[in-house]
């Protein structure tokens, strides 16, 4: 038996992979333990997890690698600030010492998170090659072409290549400061939000815009190629040497300051945002292009955090050459954790690789699961109120009808997702049918922003009904948008059809208005019964109920906290906010029978939570 366990620490989505003689064991990101969202830290608790899953100890493992090069990247950091001298001075001495202290001295921190019990080498793979292994090796793909983008690894912020097999090759690489994900985290910066995170709203953000600006950014920010690669005019940026992502000559070419956090959004950056999601998505298809012509490949594979924007996946598939696409569902940098695993096993001991038909990934539910037991312990200790099913029919039955009834509902089940999208283990559920169920699931559960938008989660055999896409098209992993079908779109009147800005939001435009964005998209997720189990059989008898095939599925969290990973974090997100019901496991507990519940306003939740 060959164990071996990846790492990804320190810099973003810090996270633990295992897998032992070739399959994936389990997979974690630290954040889902410490409860501190994308926490960078050292990933001690996953570690355990994987561990634990396992019956191993660290000194039973026989590879330890991490996800990328540290003295490499080190090489960067020092370059480019001398490069900008002396004005870096202020980033630099902000840098430096967690470097001093900790980032150079990786095989120390690592000995010291295994507890010393792990006394073989450590492996370090480059940081676009664990996103290469991550994106190929579980894919079902025999051989397929290799894109990764993201904001930068060691120096490479994009690169392409080949996977056949058991090897993967990277042939090119585009190299920072010139980089797709910090140009489109800049915008999300200039917006008001945050780095790393709010990249999310500004795709969301998009569709509300008009991309008036795509030109000044392809004239002043970046010199397009029609192979996909550019070059930046860093006088506009500060990631370089500064503490902010844009300098003043940005400010002065989108008509003044970026926008103050949880200030009013306007139009500017509404169309912001719609103009720098079309130069991505534009960017996206060129390299598409050039890839595929210089591997001659009909499938494509993609990791990075840029394959995290689900529209630009949705015109590659759509609009690209490629036959086929597969995203790590982890795209980002928990998922190189995954992909340095992968890559010493079949790249470096050159172990044979099994395609499978629906991929490897084991449906990304990587993470840990509670029994029966655990959950009923846990809610007698909390005093809770509850009813068992005892089978799975009467379960799916009972909340099918609470779906119907427009309830809003937790639910918890089986092992954890892997990666950032909830995909019916640890998920909020409403009925998509329900015009006001956006608006109330992202202002009373959610707590967030009102214009983002909520995806579907449909029976993999019924979505060319609903969406453009192919029969029984697989869509597991929440990573494709596709248009909602001309004939379950409703007709508007004139001044619904006029509407702009937020405005759009009270419009309805389907039969399923609450997971139809304003451009009558949607971020398609497919159920079926081989990877989702219960989940499925839950889809399948509400759609037996209301004839509809779909309903909303957004992540276990309210905005600011990481997605739920144990009873103890459900009960707690359910009893913080208005849901209706909880489902852990067959144990239902409903709001109003919970001693001490009540009705919570959404600046008392911010209030407690300290979330801005």
């Amino acid at each position: 038996m060959t164990s071996i366990l990846g790492i990804s620490a320190f810099y973003h989505d810090s996270a633990a992979a295992l897998i032992v003689d070739g399959e994936i064991v389990a997979a974690a990101q630290e954040e889902r333990f410490t409860r501190k969202k994308h926490d960078p830290a050292f990933p001690v608790r996953a570690i355990e997890y994987c561990l634990e899953q396992a019956k191993l100890r660290p000194e039973d493992l026989d590879f330890v690698g991490f996800y990328d090069k540290p003295l490499l990247k080190f090489e960067r950091l020092l370059e480019t600030y001398l490069a900008f001298a002396p004005t870096g001075f202020l980033s630099f001495q902000y840098a430096i010492p967690s470097w001093l202290r900790q980032k150079l001295h990786l095989p120390r921190e690592m000995k010291k998170g295994l507890k010393q019990g792990y006394k073989k080498r450590f492996v370090f793979a480059e940081h676009h090659e664990s996103h290469a292994a991550s994106a190929f090796f579980p894919s079902p793909f025999e051989e397929a072409a290799i894109l990764t983008v993201d904001g930068v690894g060691e120096w490479a912020t994009a690169s392409f290549g080949t996977g056949r097999g058991n090897k993967i090759q990277l042939d090119y690489q585009l190299e920072f400061p010139h980089s797709l994900g910090l140009l489109y985290t800049a915008f999300t910066y200039f917006c008001g939000f945050r780095v790393n995170s709010g990249e999310y709203k500004l795709m969301g953000l998009a569709p509300y815009g008009e991309p008036k600006y795509v030109d000044r950014i392809l004239e002043h920010l970046i010199d397009l190629k029609p192979d996909g690669s550019f070059r930046m005019d860093m006088s506009y940026f500060n990631y370089c040497q500064g503490l902010t992502m844009t300098s003043r000559k940005f400010d002065k070419l989108f008509d003044g300051p970026r926008r103050k956090p949880e200030s009013q959004l306007t139009e500017r950056e509404m169309d912001m945002a719609a103009s720098v999601q079309q130069v991505t998505e534009e960017i996206m298809l060129r390299m598409a292009h050039h890839v595929h012509e210089k591997t001659g490949m009909k499938k494509l594979c993609l990791a990075g955090g840029v394959a995290l924007n689900c529209v630009a996946n949705g015109r590659i598939l759509r609009e690209g050459p490629f036959e086929d696409l597969w995203i790590q569902p982890a795209a980002g940098d928990a998922g190189g954790a995954l992909g340095v695993a992968l890559f010493i096993w079949h790249q470096l001991l050159d172990k044979p690789r099994e395609c499978r038909e629906r991929d490897s990934q084991r449906g990304s539910y990587l993470g840990p699961e509670y029994g029966a037991n655990e959950i009923q312990l846990f809610l007698d200790g909390a005093g809770a109120k509850y009813q068992v099913f005892e089978t799975d029919d009467a379960l799916c039955d009972y909340i099918a009808d609470s779906i119907a009834d427009e309830k809003v509902i937790g639910w918890m089940q089986g092992r954890m997702e892997f990666g950032p999208r909830a995909l019916g283990s640890r998920s909020i559920l409403g009925d998509a049918r329900s015009r006001a169920m956006q608006s109330v699931m992202n202002l009373k559960i959610k707590f967030r922003e009102s214009f983002r938008p909520f995806a579907p989660s449909i029976l993999e055999e019924r979505v060319s009904d609903y969406f453009e896409m192919r029969p029984q098209e697989q869509s597991p992993y929440m990573l494709l948008v596709a248009d909602v079908k001309e004939d379950k779109r409703v007709k508007l009147n004139g001044g619904e059809s006029a509407a702009t800005g937020l405005d759009q939001l009270k419009v309805s435009r389907s039969i399923v208005p609450a997971i139809t964005h304003v451009d009558y998209s949607a971020r398609v997720q497919t159920v079926d019964a081989e990877r989702h189990g219960r989940y499925y059989k839950l889809l399948k008898r509400f759609e037996e109920k209301t004839g509809s095939p779909t309903i909303i599925n957004t992540s276990f969290n309210v905005r600011g906290e990481p997605i739920v990973c144990s009873p103890e974090h459900a009960y707690r997100c359910f009893m913080a906010t208005n849901m209706d019901v909880l489902v852990l496991d067959r144990y239902v507990l409903l709001k109003k029978d919970q001693p001490d519940a009540k009705e919570h306003e959404i600046d008392e939740y911010l209030a407690q939570f300290q979330l801005d």
